[in-house]
């Protein structure tokens, strides 16, 4: 379908030009159609209000630490938007957005939140946009955000309006950086869109002002497609609903093929490095033949060598059966959770956080005897991997660990050994894939551009009631739009302490998957049908309008059906 363009070289919908300050790119028919979708916001957003505090909080674990560590916020309560008399005063405000982390679907919609509550319910309010992430705070880079400026990106993918960053502001350097430009603008308030990691960074922020007196308030908005960010009164983070639709349409393409030719065994490594939600969402939304899910591999003290032999088993069974051919999915992450493979890359994380790896490979004889001999059974490929620089939380990027290939090797070396044996006689052919950027910055669906900018009206409220250190919070998600109730969770509540880079840290405590939890529970019911038999579903692209449009994902529909 071609896109529609005005006489200036500007792409038109069909009802009106849009703005003149369009980003020069030609947009499809579809992006102006999105440009001019009007989100529905909660009722409780629509009418009169008032904010009301909770019960004092603690925190996900070791309440002591983070008592110590955020003495000006640990147990302040998590608060409520209920019907009543609106307490909070017009007066105007500056509040500064930032966009912390990796991309995820809805994030521009966040920010359309913000600013239209503003203009709504504060009037005369600026809001400025923080330009590649955490570092344009330290930098004081920034754009005055319109009506203009915002309006090309409403309801579409990316984080091209402000551009994004993983940068952290740690030091009392940035922090001083940081408190320099929230005095030079002005600020009442700064949002930080992102993740656990950011999260937790806002929660430092907010901390850090709150002891000096100053009069930025901090909120944080959950944003992560891996969907570990999560608890009751958080049930998801955006962009999760519209990445896992997005591989779905993927996976089920690859079905399609993998039934057409009949040969190959499809490998498919899904984004994910500490939980395994989007591979389960995506189990469910397209019925693989194999599914690995990291947390019952951890659970179940699985090694490499037994992977392998459940995957290879199936692979035999569905031989004797005449196929040749099958999917299967895979977290990013998994490598992380094999018990022995998690714990070579701690030690290889303590060394690396303090020594260099030299060529002759004495570095080697600071790892346990049981991780040496791990280590050098892996592939060359995944040995260097393994010692790739750490990101900026002191990570193994496990994006660059290709686990589908080591799989694909290790399974048709298992394969061969029993086809001398006589107890496989198929042939095996592995295929490759790794899903990731492709579902980042994909168009919102309805659920995802909804809930974002519920969420930034929502941390427009929070902010104008003089809240600092929440997280913006909106739940009952499986009723209608209208029905969607509203708040702030404490961010402290969140908090447990994790050993980073060789150092005990504060952090979000990440929501892996719940092996007793519904959506887990529905995949174990049916995973033995699936192995043997050609369930696939293709799901197709992500939905606009029509009877799917507005449907959510299986994983946030059972969790909330079986709280």
């Amino acid at each position: 379908m071609s896109p529609a363009v005005a006489n200036n070289g500007s792409p038109v919908t069909r009802r009106e030009e849009l703005p003149s300050l369009l980003p020069s790119a030609i947009y499809s028919e579809l992006q102006c159609n999105r440009l001019n979708h009007t989100p529905p916001l909660p009722s409780i957003l629509r009418n009169s209000f008032k904010v009301v505090d909770g019960p004092p909080t603690s925190a996900a674990a070791n309440p002591n630490e983070i008592a110590n560590l955020f003495p000006n916020l640990y147990g302040q309560p998590s608060v409520m938007l209920i019907p009543g008399h609106s307490e909070v005063k017009g007066r105007s405000l500056k509040i500064g957005v930032v966009l912390s982390g990796g991309q995820a679907p809805g994030g521009h919609n966040v920010i359309a939140g913000i600013f239209d509550y503003l203009q709504d319910r504060a009037k005369g309010s600026i809001l400025y946009g923080f330009k590649g992430g955490p570092a344009g705070i330290m930098r004081c880079k920034y754009v005055k955000l319109t009506a203009e400026l915002i309006y090309p990106y409403r309801n579409q993918g990316g984080f091209h309006m402000l551009c994004s960053g993983r940068d952290k502001i740690e030091t009392p350097e940035q922090f001083k950086q940081a408190e320099e430009t929230v005095k030079k603008l002005d600020l009442d308030g700064l949002v930080i869109i992102g993740g656990d990691d950011s999260n937790t960074n806002a929660c430092f922020l907010a901390e850090n002002f709150r002891s000096k007196n100053m009069k930025t308030q901090v909120i944080g908005c959950p944003k992560t497609i891996d969907g570990d960010l999560k608890c009751k009164e958080v049930p998801i983070s955006f962009g999760f609903d519209t990445a896992c639709k997005i591989y779905s349409e993927m996976i089920g393409n690859v079905m399609t093929d993998a039934h057409s030719t009949g040969k190959y065994y499809h490998f498919i490594r899904l984004m994910g490095r500490a939980a395994s939600h989007i591979t389960l969402e995506c189990a469910l939304q397209t019925h693989p033949n194999i599914v690995i899910i990291g947390e019952e591999v951890a659970a179940k003290k699985l090694t490499m060598k037994n992977v392998t032999k459940y995957i290879a088993d199936i692979i035999c069974k569905r031989q004797e059966l005449g196929f040749n051919f099958g999917v299967i999915l895979l977290p990013e992450g998994l490598i992380d959770f094999i018990p022995e493979v998690k714990q070579l890359i701690a030690e290889l994380n303590e060394i690396l956080a303090l020594d260099v790896v030299d060529e002759a490979g004495m570095w080697k004889r600071k790892l346990r005897s049981q991780s040496q001999e791990l280590f050098e059974f892996l592939p060359q490929a995944i040995q260097e991997q393994l010692l790739l620089e750490r990101d900026p939380h002191g990570n193994v990027q496990v994006a660059k660990i290709e686990t589908e290939k080591m799989l694909i090797q290790m399974v048709e070396a298992e394969l061969d050994q029993r086809k001398q044996n006589g107890a496989y006689k198929g042939q095996f052919q592995g295929q490759p894939h790794f899903f990731g950027y492709e579902g980042r910055s994909g168009f919102p669906t309805n659920f995802d551009a909804n809930y974002c900018y519920a969420l930034g009206y929502a941390t427009g409220v929070l902010l104008h009631s003089g809240k600092t250190g929440l997280i913006s919070s909106v739940g009952n998600l499986i009723a209608p739009v209208d029905e969607w109730t509203v708040g702030g969770t404490a961010l402290t509540s969140l908090m447990d302490v994790e050993r980073r880079q060789g150092k005990f840290k504060p952090v979000i405590k990440k929501a892996i998957v719940d092996l007793e939890g519904a959506p887990f529970m529905k995949l174990v019911s049916l995973r033995d049908d699936w192995a043997l038999k050609n369930r696939y579903i293709s799901p197709g692209p992500i939905q606009f309008v029509g009877p799917f449009a507005n449907d959510i994902n299986y994983t946030l529909m059972l969790e909330l059906t079986n709280y």
